[in-house]
């Protein structure tokens, strides 16, 4: 799930990457009717809130709307699979977080650290941006 900018809408996303808008959040398109090789994990809204990236466990990415795309970790072998999504604050880039802390950052989302290969005394279940 992933808010709409104004605040006024939001998005839902299935593991299909089906896409349910509510509020001012508008539908782009989805993923629904494609034979996913890993199911939908996480999602986050460009910052004009007229498009939204969807990501799945391998990190495979999809853009809808206004949303470009910045690359993905579809092609690489993960420690982990991925379970969450935030954009950057410039909506220029996005990071995805994997289960073991792992961050993988794309367009100009800068690398500021991560858990990953570290000792974690559970899984991480989500990535949330900081406030722009």
């Amino acid at each position: 799930m992933t808010a709409s900018p104004t605040g006024g809408g939001y998005w839902f996303v299935a593991a299909d990457g089906g896409i349910f808008s509510f509020g001012d959040a508008a539908f782009f398109g989805s993923t629904g009717a494609t034979r996913l090789n890993q199911p939908v994990v996480g999602m986050a809204s460009t910052k004009a809130g007229k498009g939204y990236w969807l990501v799945a466990r391998d990190g495979g990415i999809f853009a809808f709307g206004d949303a470009v795309f910045h690359g993905s970790t579809g092609a690489m072998k993960l420690n982990q699979p991925i379970v969450g999504m935030a954009r950057s604050a410039s909506g220029k880039g996005y990071r995805f977080v994997a289960a073991d802390g792992g961050i993988f950052s794309f367009g100009d989302a800068a690398f500021l650290g991560s858990a990953g290969g570290g000792a974690l005394p559970s899984p991480v279940t989500a990535l949330v941006a900081a406030a722009a």
